[in-house]
């Protein structure tokens, strides 16, 4: 039976992680913090997102400074998505799947759904799910729990596609399974360390979740 595939949006289908680097800059210098480059971004990015920025801050941060952080980190990434792309091969991919398919995200669902219809994926996916709270950062395996069961689709037969140890973390917490695209914010050597599958193409990653 084919297994029902969970896109991730952010660094997976959307090429932005060029804009989630410049945007988390912003919010780092508004607490005097420094610059991160792509490649340490990628080498220490994880959730809960408070820790990383305490990690590259050098200092706790309380809930109420993660949410003025996360306030001017979305403030500047909205400015700069009028450039972004989605990923070479994301149309591609999700049209080479034979089964359904749906998307989740850790981006507002309000700004999501327009932003997905607007990029030429509208009816592609049988639900799409992002974030109904103000303030994000948290773990993804709840959100998918609830995406599933909003679905109707058992743990066991889902496939997820992301680029982050916490997507295969919210996939195998569910029963399920994930595959890494290495185009997204995680260093490519965090998510072969890990042992999952991993994909350099988003095309790469579909062949490899129907063998799952």
């Amino acid at each position: 039976m084919t297994k029902h595939l969970v896109w991730d949006w952010n660094g997976t289908l959307l090429d932005d992680l060029h804009l989630v680097v410049s945007s988390t800059n912003v919010a780092f210098a508004s607490a005097g913090g420094r610059d991160v480059g792509s490649d340490e971004h990628r080498r220490t990015f994880r959730r809960p997102v408070a820790d990383f920025y305490a990690e590259m801050l050098g200092r706790a941060i309380d809930e109420e400074e993660f949410g003025r952080l996360d306030r001017i980190f979305h403030d500047a990434y909205r400015l700069g998505l009028t450039d972004v792309t989605l990923a070479a091969d994301a149309q591609a991919a999700i049209k080479s799947w034979p089964g359904s398919q749906s998307l989740l995200s850790m981006w507002f669902h309000h700004e999501l759904v327009p932003a997905v219809e607007g990029y030429g994926l509208a009816g592609l996916f049988a639900r799409i799910d992002g974030l109904r709270t103000e303030l994000g950062g948290g773990f993804k395996a709840a959100h998918l729990a609830a995406h599933l069961a909003e679905l109707g689709v058992d743990g066991a037969d889902v496939v997820m596609i992301g680029d982050s140890l916490d997507d295969a973390d919210a996939a195998e917490s569910v029963g399920g399974h994930a595959v890494l695209y290495t185009g997204g914010f995680t260093d490519p050597a965090r998510l072969r360390e890990s042992g999952r599958p991993v994909a350099d193409t988003l095309v790469e990653a579909v062949k490899m979740a129907m063998s799952l």
